[in-house]
This record gives C-alpha cells, structure tokens and sequence, in this order.
C-alpha cells in the first residue's frame, strides 16, 4: 500500500479539489464513493472520460457552490485506460491536479465476493470469472503505478474503508458527527428519524406553576426551574457521559448523523430546557458538530 496523501489535496486557483476513485471491480469503489458522498464531496459514478474535465470546469465555475468533485471511473469503457489517463492529464495541465485512488484485492478475495452476489466481471466474457480478473489487473497496471494511493481491501470491513477513505480525502469538519438535539411532546407522538429517545417526565411539570405556564424551556425562569430539581443535573451527567460512548461506536461504524430526541408532555418546559443543556454540553466535544431543534414548541 502506498502512503496516504495529506487530507487536505491540493487547489486549483478555483479553489476546488478533483480525485479519481477506480480499480479492481469488487475491490470496494461503491463503497468509496459513498464514503465520499459523506464527506461532501459531489460524485459522479462512470461519467465518459471525455466529459470529466467539463465536470470539473463546470464544479469550479458554480461560485464555491461545487468545492470537490469525486469521479469514480471502471473498465466498463474499453478504452478505460487510455482515456482516463488522457483525462488526467488534460486536468493536471489545467491546474486541477487530481488525486488518484486505486482500490484493489487478491483474486481470491474477489472471486469470494463476485460469488457472493451472484454476478459475472465485465471483462470476464466466455470465460471463467479469474480470466476476467487477471484482464482487468493486467489492464490497469500502468494506472495502479500512478494512483497517489492504493488501497488493498482484502483484508477490511467496509467500516475499516471508510476509515482510511476518511483519512485520506476528509476535511476535520466531514469527519464530525452531526447531532441533533430534538425536544417533543409525547401527545404530539414519537419522532420517526430520532435514533435515541429519553422520556424527561421524571421531573415535575412546569406547567402546573402558573408564573411558569406561558413561559418555554428557552426562558430563563424555566430554565433555571427544570435543572435545579433532583435527579436533573445527574441525568444530565450521565446522559453525557454515554453519548460520549455511543457517538466513539458510531463514528466507528461509519454513522455520521445521530438524532437525540428528549420528549415530556407537551414539548414545551422541561424537554425544551433539557435539549437546550444538553447541546450546551455536547458542544465542547471536538468530534461532533451540534445544533438543537424544537419540533412541538409554539403547537399549542
């Protein structure tokens, strides 16, 4: 394996990054481009190699709306080769300078995973499946001595790619989790997209204080009622302390986005003022990127 190049590629005067993502068929591109696609970049899967450089002129003139452009390329072209590094070429001598990424695996390995889904290779033809993946390593020899980076994934999980992909092509905000911290009412029914949900009707209900009633979790008299009762400052803690412990697995797990839905009665006091802390303290944390959102408040 070659070493990773620096995470963040080098620029073009538009201020837009280009990478190439080919190889082995079954050796992990799909994989690759989603990963990709995760970390912001726009994809283009199996574009003509002659309309990859209006691609790319047409991503840096979208006035920063397009940053980096991900072309992933396969031997379903049977000038792939020749055209591809015609193409990479044309873009390095424009200022682009690509970066190339190369995935491969041992035939064994890939035979394994052609089986696995019951598919024939593209170059396989009449013949049997290790003819056309000795084709197809023999073809793009010359292109894997040139990648910038090659990736053998015989031997890792899908989340073990997505690991080094991140490594490799990630910019430090891509590779945040993005946390929502939700507050709802439970007679407005659960939200259907939170992945944890926390019942906060332990704590007693501001809404029979009648100085409180009108009055939301984001005020400061509400506020400062529903995490001064027992019980609140400790599940506050604790709630923390395992969001630290689940957010490290699902980062693990190539899981970028988690919703934390935080339900009392109405959505109104105690969950309002709950979301709002508990973002306060989900902030501080260096790998995640937070925001909250209210989905019943001002319903009723």
């Amino acid at each position: 394996m070659t070493s990773a190049p620096e995470n963040q590629g080098s620029q073009d005067k538009a201020g837009i990054e280009v990478a190439v993502v080919t190889g082995l068929s079954g050796a992990g591109r799909s994989t690759a481009a989603k990963c990709l696609e995760d970390l912001g970049w726009f994809v283009v899967d199996n574009l003509p190699p002659e309309l990859i450089s209006t691609m790319v002129e047409l991503g840096a003139r979208s006035s920063s709306v397009i940053t980096r452009v991900a072309v992933v390329m396969d031997v379903r072209s049977r000038a792939f080769t020749e055209d591809l590094a015609s193409v990479i070429k044309d873009l390095d001598a424009r200022g682009y300078k690509p970066r190339v990424l190369f995935l491969e695996a041992t035939d064994a390995v890939l035979i394994r995973r052609f089986e696995a889904v019951r598919r024939g290779h593209p170059l396989q033809g009449d013949g049997r499946l290790a003819d056309g993946i000795g084709a197809e390593r023999a073809l793009l020899s010359r292109l894997r001595e040139e990648a910038d980076l090659v990736l053998d994934t015989t031997g890792l999980s899908v989340h073990q790619l997505r690991g080094k992909i991140e490594d490799a092509f990630g910019s430090e905000a891509s590779t945040r989790t993005r946390v929502t911290v939700l507050s709802f009412g439970y007679k407005y029914g659960l939200p259907m997209d939170a992945d944890l949900v926390m019942d906060v009707r332990f704590l007693p209900n501001p809404f029979w204080i009648p100085e409180l009633r009108d009055q939301t979790g984001q005020d400061s008299d509400v506020s400062n009622y529903v995490l001064s009762q027992e019980g609140a400052e400790e599940f506050l803690h604790r709630y923390h302390e395992l969001l630290r412990l689940v957010s490290a697995g699902y980062r693990r797990e190539g899981k970028r986005y988690l919703t934390l839905a935080l339900g009392c009665t109405g959505g109104k006091h105690r969950s309002v003022a709950l979301s709002e802390e508990l973002s306060r303290r989900l902030s501080s944390e260096d790998r995640l990127t937070v925001k909250v959102v209210h989905r019943d408040l001002g319903r009723e």
